[in-house]
């Protein structure tokens, strides 16, 4: 969802991404939020999908409310956004639309451009199906709202997550998250404040990638080079 059409230089946005994947490996999904033109300020994270969503439909929703985001997998709770007074105007407030793309994200989404788009695989197709959109259509413009759902149908939306929706988010972030901003000590020295730190997440995802996660540095093997009459010996022994 976004509004740059309108709001060019200080839209909101909040993201589903599919990242692609290396044949055999995990396909990978990424979620992502900005509000007010917060874009200096990734708020990224990433993880492993249990099944090949090129397979069959799967449901993906977002439960957007003045004060939370909410990520839904196969209606599996993976992430719980709150809004916090720390965070001003970089809470997604402003009016969006929702849309759908497939664009090249080469550079970056695989491996940091490591593996990029084969194109004699081209034309790229998704599909969709079931679309459901609760709200108000609210005109960009004036900000009034012209046609909104019935009061009974937005009740039946629960805003909450319950301790059972909480053990599945917590053993799903536990199985396939693979990376979360606040973490990441290479790009924030220290975490932006909406961040609440879970220990266990941290500590798991240090063992993941200590460099990313646990402020390491990253080491570059020397090579040596031995002489011509130093490799003839080798090969004659």
């Amino acid at each position: 969802m976004s509004n740059g059409d309108i709001f060019a230089k200080n839209h909101d946005e909040i993201d589903f991404e599919f990242l692609g994947n290396i044949r055999g490996k995990d396909w990978r999904i990424q979620t992502n939020i900005y509000g007010n033109g917060s874009t200096s300020v990734g708020r990224e994270e990433r993880y492993n999908l249990w099944f090949d969503p090129a397979d069959d439909f799967h449901q993906y929703s977002i439960l957007w409310t003045d004060s939370q985001i909410i990520f839904y997998v196969d209606d599996i709770v993976i992430r719980e956004f709150k809004r916090t007074a720390s965070m001003g105007g970089d809470f997604p407030s402003k009016p969006m639309s929702l849309y759908a793309t497939i664009w090249d994200g080469s550079d970056w989404a695989t491996n940091g451009g490591k593996y990029r788009v084969n194109y004699k695989y081209a034309p790229y197709v998704a599909k969709f199906s079931d679309l459901i959109l609760h709200g108000c259509a609210v005109d960009p413009i004036e900000y009034s709202s012209k046609r909104c759902d019935s009061t009974q149908s937005l009740e039946q939306l629960s805003t909450s997550i319950t301790p059972s929706q909480r053990s599945k988010m917590d053993s799903f972030r536990r199985k396939h998250m693979t990376y979360s901003y606040c973490y990441d000590q290479t790009r924030y020295k220290v975490p932006p404040p909406e961040c609440v730190i879970n220990p266990q997440e941290a500590e798991r995802l240090k063992k993941f990638d200590p460099v990313t996660f646990g402020g390491g540095r990253r080491h570059h093997g020397k090579r040596h080079h031995r002489s011509r009459a130093s490799r003839s010996e080798a090969s004659s022994i």
